[in-house]
């Protein structure tokens, strides 16, 4: 990992997971090494899940960083697939019940996986899933694990490619969760939702609709993302009246792109960030 920076400047990372979803470290250990990287602020944003939130934010208050809570959900508008960052959640009871239902239906998802990857002569099990899920919500990464564990792959892009991957052998289509019904569960619970890692090319269109729906933001910096791609997103987000957003979208890499703080995200973004929520508390008030 990145050593602390130098300088005064004070960066944020606003997407990342842990063992609560499929990162590769603790909450409290998480924020440890974010700490480390001399990072002001984190969101944990874990898939379908807020269980490491609580412990994330005890660690933080020890090493003087703050734990925003968030959540990566999955959503489909027209069959496209978006993955939607709920952040600065303030209600998780409002959230928890619907989230706990997306968690079943990831387990659900896991069991017809293994079952077809059993049809097609792969003899992984649900257990081995389930090991390397441990308690976190279990998604396809788990058992790109269990085949590598196993040796019936090289890599997690080799099972992706061979397997898992969207019209591979043994893909298996997520619970349908409507992009709109997403804005307003990250609403309800009191967050702002945004649009997460777009890229860049033939994105206006698209954040225009979903501007429309609601959304608050775009995740402008992303490993993804080219310095093309950075720059046409936030003139977009400028343009629509979206607030910007950023991270490493960190599982455990320790070297490239994808290391936590390598997007060195301002702190001035989570500013502005805070001021669309008192913004969205604002309105409420008044309806």
């Amino acid at each position: 990992m990145i050593a602390p920076a130098a300088s005064a400047v004070r960066h944020v990372d606003l997407h990342m997971h842990s063992t609560a979803s499929d990162g590769a470290l603790a909450p409290r250990d998480l924020v440890r090494a974010a700490a480390a990287t001399g990072l002001s602020a984190i969101a944990l944003t874990d898939h379908d899940t807020i269980d490491g939130v609580a412990e994330a934010r005890r660690v933080g208050e020890e090493l003087g960083i703050e734990v925003i809570a968030g959540v990566e959900l999955s959503a489909f508008e027209d069959e496209r697939e978006t993955h939607l960052l709920g952040l600065h959640l303030a209600d998780l009871p409002a959230i928890e019940g619907s989230l706990a239902t997306f968690r079943s239906a990831r387990m659900d998802r896991a069991q017809r996986i293994v079952a077809t990857l059993n049809q097609l002569g792969v003899p992984v099990t649900l257990d081995a899933v389930l090991a390397e899920a441990g308690s976190g919500a279990v998604g396809r990464p788990h058992i790109a694990r269990a085949l590598i564990a196993g040796g019936w792959v090289r890599d997690t892009r080799d099972a992706f490619d061979r397997w898992l991957g969207f019209r591979k052998p043994a893909f298996v289509p997520k619970h349908t969760l409507g992009l709109a019904d997403a804005i307003q569960l990250v609403h309800t619970a009191g967050g702002i939702a945004v649009l997460a890692h777009p890229g860049g090319a033939g994105v206006r269109a698209w954040l225009e609709t979903l501007a429309s729906l609601g959304l608050d933001g775009v995740e402008v910096r992303h490993p993804g993302h080219s310095a093309e791609d950075i720059a046409r997103l936030g003139a977009l987000a400028d343009h629509l009246d979206l607030v910007p957003s950023g991270g490493s979208d960190w599982h455990g890499a320790m070297s490239g792109p994808r290391v936590l703080n390598a997007m060195r995200v301002p702190f001035e973004w989570l500013v502005r960030q805070r001021e669309r929520v008192a913004r969205r508390v604002a309105e409420a008030r008044v309806a």
